[in-house]
């Protein structure tokens, strides 16, 4: 038995026109569904610029409520072209609370819900925590037409916890919307290839510690001193490459994958069943230090 679903990839650069940004989503959203697409994801905060780069109050007007106009546009194109889309946005949830959420539409143009992203980092050129208020909804999986989809967002990918418990909750597969890049001040080649070969092997990981495929979709492209490195990909459930996007060039992929074959990972290699659900008590501390 097989559960084949085709998944496009929406690799993409953007510019400060939010309206642009939209219409060029919207473009390549159409591009994958005439490729054969059933699942498209894009890339984290697609309709900007990543302004999380500064700390600037004047950004907080890029936010939008969550159903709201971008989402209704989405769902609407979701249900013209039968499509699922995986939509990632700054949410303004109340005066003076943001989220970096992600939203589902289904293929029949329906609003599944949202996800909003648990891991905020603040890290130079990434200041997120000035922005976003950290996800309450706790981690989510959304039922579409083709597949049982668990969304993360960037920084929750580098947290095993949060993709176990994403796999653990039922999901066939695991989308990361991400805007990650290397510092343009970094003189040292060797730190961006070791920064970006550590983001592709924690992804990996994750599909094969789970047993899931993985679609992670990066942007692409120079915003001030960050050179966003593309690369989005697709593994399998043992953490191969099933698909490898460049690092500079914007690109629409629509890749088939085989759902059917979790089963067949996860009897083979049977981390789930060998789990000792009974010695993990420990991880729910900060740090084991007494």
């Amino acid at each position: 038995m097989s559960k084949k679903v085709k998944i496009g990839l929406v690799q993409m650069a953007c510019e400060a026109d939010v309206a642009a940004n939209v219409d060029k989503a919207e473009g390549r959203i159409r591009e994958a569904a005439a490729q054969g697409a059933q699942i498209v994801c894009l890339q984290e905060l697609f309709t900007s610029l990543y302004f999380c780069d500064v700390e600037d109050h004047h950004n907080f007007s890029l936010a939008e409520a969550i159903p709201g106009p971008t989402t209704d546009r989405m769902a609407a194109l979701a249900g013209e072209l039968g499509v699922v889309i995986v939509a990632s946005l700054f949410e303004k949830r109340a005066q003076g609370l943001y989220h970096n959420t992600t939203a589902v539409l289904d293929a029949d143009g329906t609003y599944l819900g949202k996800y909003r992203k648990m891991h905020i980092p603040d890290d130079p050129g990434y200041y997120e925590k000035f922005y976003f208020t950290p996800g309450d909804l706790g981690y989510k999986v959304f039922d579409t037409k083709f597949a049982r989809v668990g969304v993360l967002i960037c920084w929750d990918q580098w947290y095993p916890e949060a993709a176990r418990i994403t796999a653990l909750m039922g999901a066939e597969l695991l989308v990361y919307p991400t805007a990650i890049g290397w510092d343009t001040n970094e003189i040292d080649p060797a730190q961006n290839t070791e920064q970006y070969n550590a983001w592709q092997t924690i992804q990996r990981s994750h599909a094969i510690a789970n047993g899931v495929h993985v679609v992670s979709v990066n942007r692409v492209g120079r915003e001030a001193d960050q050179q966003f490195w593309g690369g989005s990909f697709v593994a399998n459930p043992f953490g191969s490459l099933l698909y490898l996007a460049p690092h500079d060039q914007e690109v629409v992929h629509v890749q088939e994958i085989d759902l059917a074959q979790t089963d067949r990972y996860r009897t083979t290699w049977p981390y789930l069943r060998d789990r000792r659900i009974d010695s993990y008590q420990p991880i729910t501390r900060r740090y084991i230090d007494e």
